[in-house]
């Protein structure tokens, strides 16, 4: 999620310089043969793979190893093109049956696209239309699938997989992948142009504090301090868009808790990949066909206080579910973290109080703002900027109240300076001269901080 162009590299092209007048209409009718020639080979493989179905015996596939599945199938799908008069070289043929195992098997046309490391986000807009993010810039696919039955069959492969389902009933669904990826899925009547799915890839390896450093999101310095901030025990808010990188700093943060400590994770999809050996998660669950059994996350936060947890770690209150996050922290699960959707730290105290509106309960606005101030301790800013990169950009200490309002003091924040001649946004984080109190926490955990960390004129490299 927080992959970026390395500082200095230039921004990928995604389409050359624009042809001549004469070229046009050439250029124009190769592209619609690719095209033709790209969806004869989907027409092909969706026939193939049809065939197979039909031919082998599915109850058997539990029992037998990608391998033998991939050699036996692979006979069968040779045998099928061999009684066709389809002209395909010996490259063209074994696509077409690595195609047709990712049918069987996989995702059908999402499997390369998931295998690609270097993408982090697959965004398909109806049954032809695909994209693909990179380095934090979109660019079209050639990825396509059949048709509009193929896409929805895919996509209730995926939810299927996690016990969800989705129909002109249930015409919306969050799930994940058996690797942790973000799926959403929406589908007709609600989606007007075919069916929509969105995938938000999970990173193999965790992304931890020190390939942040890598990244240019985080300095060192600024490391060091939400490191105190763990450590030390302060609860701790991160805000930010879509896709600014919030969980990502909220998984590497993680890293930084005791191991012997007790932690519960509560999340709609399971995506966070905490290291430590003590962890309990659980993971939110949608009604029945018949509109029973939902678990919401305030009903697993509830149950979380009676599992003697250290810390409480939801990976995102989006409504009443926050109220009874507040009262945790305020009843000595210190520690414990969340993340919200917010443009500034401001707002994201705004939107916490919204929430506990919805929680049903009459609660003056003073009161709630009181929660807020005496369970949230730090709030941490998260953006993407315009050059795709993730980075932190603000980090404020909550202090408490004066009168009606909920007082906050910034200890950092990224200044933004300009753009390179290739795109990449240049600027540096700067201290704003005021020295946190969580300082004096840390510094009772063990945990000691350099005074210079925090004068006006400190400033550092991002």
């Amino acid at each position: 999620m927080w992959q970026v162009r390395k500082p200095g590299r230039a921004p990928p092209k995604h389409a050359a310089e624009p042809p001549a007048p004469e070229d046009r209409r050439l250029l124009t009718m190769g592209d619609a043969g690719a095209f033709n020639q790209r969806d004869q080979r989907t027409d092909l493989k969706v026939e193939v793979h049809q065939r197979l179905l039909g031919l082998i015996n599915l109850n058997a596939l539990d029992q037998m190893s990608r391998e033998q599945i991939e050699s036996e199938a692979g006979d069968i799908i040779r045998e099928e093109l061999a009684k066709q008069s389809h002209a395909l070289n010996h490259a063209e043929r074994r696509q077409l049956v690595s195609d047709v195992l990712d049918e069987l098997l996989g995702l059908g046309p999402l499997e390369p696209l998931l295998k690609d490391p270097t993408i982090t986000d697959i965004l398909v807009n109806g049954h032809n239309s695909v994209f693909v993010e990179r380095y934090g810039v979109l660019e079209p696919s050639p990825m396509r699938f059949k048709d509009e039955k193929h896409l929805i069959r895919i996509i209730q492969k995926i939810v299927s997989a996690v016990g969800r389902r989705i129909d002109e009933s249930a015409p919306m669904v969050d799930a994940r992948l058996a690797d942790g990826s973000r799926v959403n899925a929406i589908v007709p009547p609600l989606a007007l142009d075919g069916s929509v799915l969105s995938i938000r890839k999970f990173a193999r390896t965790p992304i931890g504090i020190a390939r942040l450093i890598e990244l240019g999101s985080i300095p060192a310095p600024v490391a060091e301090v939400l490191k105190a901030i763990v450590t030390s025990r302060r609860n701790v808010l991160i805000s930010g868009g879509t896709g600014s990188g919030k969980s990502t700093l909220l998984n590497a943060m993680s890293a930084f808790i005791d191991p012997r400590e007790r932690i519960v994770t509560i999340e709609d999809s399971a995506e966070l990949q905490l290291q430590q050996r003590h962890v309990v998660r659980l993971e939110t669950r949608p009604a029945n066909i018949e509109g029973k059994g939902e678990i919401s996350q305030r009903h697993l936060v509830k149950n979380a206080l009676r599992m003697r947890p250290d810390r409480i770690i939801i990976g995102e209150v989006r409504a009443d579910e926050a109220f009874d996050m507040l009262q945790a922290m305020n009843t000595g699960h210190d520690g414990s973290m969340t993340t919200v959707h917010a443009n500034n730290p401001r707002d994201a105290l705004a939107r916490i109080e919204q929430m506990i509106g919805m929680s049903g309960i009459d609660m003056p606005a003073r009161s709630a703002r009181s929660q807020i101030a005496s369970a949230i301790n730090v709030v941490i800013q998260v953006s993407r900027l315009s050059d795709g990169r993730r980075k932190l950009v603000s980090l404020s200490e909550v202090i408490g109240m004066e009168g009606e309002i909920v007082t906050m003091q910034e200890i950092f924040h990224f200044r933004q300076t300009g753009i390179s001649s290739d795109g990449q946004v240049e600027g540096r984080f700067e201290a704003t001269g005021i020295r946190p109190r969580f300082v004096d926490f840390a510094l009772a955990h063990g945990v000691s901080l350099p005074t210079e960390l925090f004068r006006p004129d400190a400033k550092f490299d991002g």
